[in-house]
């Protein structure tokens, strides 16, 4: 029944266009459309609500939701901590999904990046120098800005998702972050060199340089290596 009538308030949402934000009926009013009981719609919308749906603003009623990858987030993290003993394996698979992602999107800037657009990913690059220390918020900035020119809004939010789960689980087992971010700088300089030449082929192989190192830091602190 709650799967039924979560299904129902989805396509209301949809044949009535509604955008995030916008309310949704009344419980009573969604009893009496769809012929169900009160515990029944709030079962339903709570179920809705934990996957950004909707939004319940207790004392204000309920209204559309973001639809954000939070849902996502939360399940892989919860499936990679799951793995005991395991952190690198679930972790590994998470990259490589990340790492497929990546060298084909920068194959799509590659030649494409207007001189002002490399630019500012130069400029992040000699942030991160100057840091002189680990800069995850500006590895983020990088990544995010280097595929802003394709106007899709859900590349930085995938990209995102898979970001803030690396850190989570991280931080959970006690990580240290990266011992190396000299390493860090240069892999993402050669990504802005082989850019700034179009090379389609340096600037794959220069992002996929970058996950290997990625994966092989996660495969260290997993054994207690610093």
């Amino acid at each position: 029944m709650s799967s039924q009538i979560q299904r129902e308030v989805m396509q209301m949402i949809l044949d009535r266009r509604l955008r995030a934000g916008a309310p949704l009926p009344t419980e009573a009013e969604l009893m009496g459309s769809l012929g169900v009981s009160r515990n029944s719609v709030r079962e339903a919308l709570k179920a809705l609500q934990a996957l950004d749906i909707v939004e319940i603003r207790h004392g204000y009623g309920t209204y559309v939701g973001e639809a954000s990858l939070t849902p996502l987030v939360d399940g892989l993290t919860f499936r990679t901590l799951a793995r005991q003993g395991d952190d690198t394996g679930a972790l590994a698979e998470i990259l490589q999904i990340r790492e497929v992602l990546e060298e084909g999107l920068v194959r799509r800037v590659a030649g494409t990046l207007s001189d002002a657009e490399l630019a500012r990913l130069e400029a992040v690059v000699e942030r991160m120098e100057e840091a002189g220390r680990p800069f995850p918020e500006l590895d983020r900035e990088f990544h995010e800005l280097l595929y802003a020119s394709l106007g899709n809004a859900l590349v930085p939010q995938l990209l995102g998702a898979f970001w803030t789960v690396f850190r989570r689980v991280a931080r959970v087992r006690g990580w240290t972050d990266d011992p190396a971010p000299d390493v860090t700088v240069r892999r993402h300089r050669d990504i802005v060199v082989a850019l700034r030449a179009g090379d389609v082929e340096g600037a794959q192989k220069a992002m996929a340089d970058h996950f290997r190192g990625i994966e092989a830091r996660a495969a260290q602190e997993s054994r207690g290596v610093g």
